[in-house]
């Protein structure tokens, strides 16, 4: 008998369309054989729809995800990664795919994961955070990058380079948060490692992904192909081994489950986090995928992996 599973794309975020574009990869991957897939979206006015496109109210939502076996929610960013949907299965009594409530929250937090990840031991980019209130009084030290607290793929990300471009930086990413994270350069390699609990309850990392790009990995360059992702990355040994006991560390010390992404950048002083994604981007050309498929686990597998493990 195949389990009915509930794949939950869009979102109220400013991430709506990429969370609408893994969560129709997802369901179109997951094996017809063992799994009945039913779609659910939730519109950016925070409404829901079924699939054919029908509005549900939260009541009606709730109930279809009752008569589902597990919940596969795939939607980035606010209200949605950050816990959330998780607290709403939790309430229908639902198992679900990926972080639980706390877990969600703390890593959507850029700035607390900053804290946790200092508190075992792994370096982060030194920096502070703003409100609007306090971003005017803001002195010019040097570049910086300038992101929202709690916002993804690259949204609201600014690299300044002069004491001009600070204040229009701050402003932009106020507009997606109001609480900006405000952080000192660092040089090095962008390398991710993604790590996934199994079914069986182990943990594999995977090879490690470099992002090879001309300047700041923004949105334009994340999806307008400006980037090289080359995995497995060219690491020597020892790298390679403190980059996956760090995500593996980080993994555990947020409490993360299902598949999350760890960010770092390898540097000549050793390795700096620099945020943790627990809803990473799941097309089958998405770098988590990319980088499971490079171990080999393919993309319908690691799907599989993921819906069973939520079961067990």
């Amino acid at each position: 008998m195949s389990a009915r599973v509930a794949v939950i794309g869009g979102g109220r975020s400013c991430e709506h369309d990429v969370s609408l574009a893994s969560a129709a990869s997802v369901a179109g991957a997951l094996d017809p054989a063992t799994y009945d897939v039913v779609r659910l979206t939730i519109d950016r006015d925070g409404s829901w729809l079924d699939g054919q496109g029908a509005r549900l109210d939260l009541a009606g939502a709730v109930g279809v995800l009752a008569g589902c076996d597990v919940v596969l929610p795939v939607v980035h960013g606010p209200h949605g990664e950050d816990g959330t949907l998780a607290a709403l299965c939790e309430l229908a009594g639902r198992p679900y795919v990926g972080s639980g409530v706390g877990a969600g929250a703390v890593a959507m937090d850029k700035w607390v994961t900053k804290l946790v990840a200092e508190a075992v031991g792994i370096a982060t980019a030194p920096g502070r955070v703003v409100t609007a209130t306090t971003a005017t009084g803001l002195a010019w030290t040097g570049p910086v990058v300038v992101k929202p607290v709690a916002a993804g793929s690259s949204h609201g990300v600014t690299l300044v380079r002069d004491p001009g471009a600070l204040a229009p930086a701050l402003a932009a990413a106020l507009a997606l948060d109001d609480r900006v994270l405000v952080e000192e350069v660092v040089v090095g390699r962008e390398v991710d490692v993604a790590v996934l609990r199994r079914a069986d309850g182990s943990l594999l990392a995977s090879p490690a992904l470099e992002i090879v790009v001309d300047g700041l990995f923004d949105l334009e360059a994340k999806y307008g192909g400006g980037a090289d992702l080359r995995v497995p990355a060219a690491l020597d040994e020892v790298d390679a081994k403190a980059l996956e006991e760090a995500a593996l560390a980080t993994y555990a010390a947020l409490g993360c489950d299902g598949v999350a992404r760890v960010d770092f950048f390898l540097t000549a002083g050793g390795l700096v986090l620099n945020e943790v994604n627990t809803v990473p981007g799941m097309t089958e050309h998405s770098q988590v995928p990319r980088m499971f498929a490079a171990a080999g686990l393919p993309y319908a597998a690691l799907l599989d992996e993921l819906v069973r493990a939520a079961l067990a």
